[in-house]
């Protein structure tokens, strides 16, 4: 059987949006951090950015197979997601941050309904 977006939930499709939109976000972002400094730029805070773009690239292609290592992906990036979410609200009032923060929260929440095996 093909594995397109018709044979795929609702659901599903979103979280590949979600991931595929988070990761975009968070590369964005490291630029961004690099050009404030500071706490901004600290290897900790870039070293977060730059997982979380990945964790959510790897789940999103991992839908996109149609493979039930999905569920495992999905449950380390709604983790990875929802720590980043918190370093990133952590920065304070910020535009950058707060666009980036939502990005992830969205894609935690869209994962954890994955990890389920949904």
């Amino acid at each position: 059987m093909t594995h397109t977006a018709e044979h795929r939930s609702t659901g599903m499709n979103q979280c590949i949006t979600d991931c595929f939109n988070c990761a975009a976000l968070c590369i964005e972002t490291i630029n961004y951090c690099l050009s404030q400094g500071g706490k901004h730029a600290t290897p900790d805070h870039i070293g977060l950015l730059q997982t979380c773009a990945e964790i959510g690239t790897v789940s999103a292609n991992a839908m996109l197979r149609g493979t039930r290592v999905h569920v495992s992906t999905c449950t380390a990036c709604a983790e990875i997601c929802r720590q980043c979410a918190e370093a990133c609200e952590a920065m304070g009032d910020d535009e950058a941050m707060r666009r980036c923060a939502e990005a992830c929260r969205q894609c935690a929440e869209s994962c954890r309904a994955m990890s389920t095996g949904m």
